[in-house]
This record gives structure tokens, sequence and C-alpha cells, in this order.
């Protein structure tokens, strides 16, 4: 299982109309790819003040083929497609997570 996590800093003008464009639209499409089975939408919390704020998106593929073919057929117009709506007041990172293991808590 691989993790897409995709870590954005969005300026604080416009973060409000970018996250419910990222819950009514982005985060589905990204789905909608079939590429990946859920996704995670959380707030980096950090203590440093640099203006604006920032979000981490954690998308789930089953494979690295899964993976490759999204960066292959959809990531270039999905990424555009966030260009061409918020421009440079929207800065994105990439990381890519393979998962090893996953535990859980025993006294769940």
């Amino acid at each position: 299982m691989y993790i897409y996590n995709v870590t954005v800093h969005v300026d604080e003008k416009i973060h409000l109309q970018w996250l419910a464009w990222m819950r009514e639209k982005h985060i589905a499409a990204v789905l909608a790819t079939g590429k990946f089975s859920k996704a995670v939408l959380t707030r980096v919390i950090t203590d440093e003040e640099r203006g604006g704020v920032s979000y981490a998106v954690q998308y789930t593929a089953a494979s690295r083929e899964a993976l490759d073919l999204y960066y292959l057929e959809d990531a270039q117009g999905l990424r555009d497609e966030v260009n061409a709506l918020f421009g440079e007041q929207v800065l994105a990172f990439r990381t890519e997570l393979k998962v090893i293991e996953t535990f859980k808590n025993q006294t769940e």
C-alpha cells in the first residue's frame, strides 16, 4: 500500500475558499480516478507564524502501479486545475510513503 501525501500552504485570504473547493470537488475528483481507495484531509499544526494555513491530504493507493498510473493519466490535469483557480496563492509539495506495516491498539 502507498500513501500519496500532498502538503499545501494556502494564503490566508483564500484558505476557506480553497478548503471548500477541496472538500466539494478536488478530493472527489482524485478519488474518481479509481487509483485511490480513500483520502484523509488534515490541517498541519505548527507554532510557526508564516502567514497562511497549511494542510495535508493523504491518498491511499493499493499498489505502486496504481500510483504510477495516476501520475501518467491524471495528475497533470488536476494540478493544472488547482493552478488555474488559485495560482501562486497555493504552494504544494508531494511525497510518497510506502506502508510497511499497520498496527492497531489491542484495547479497542
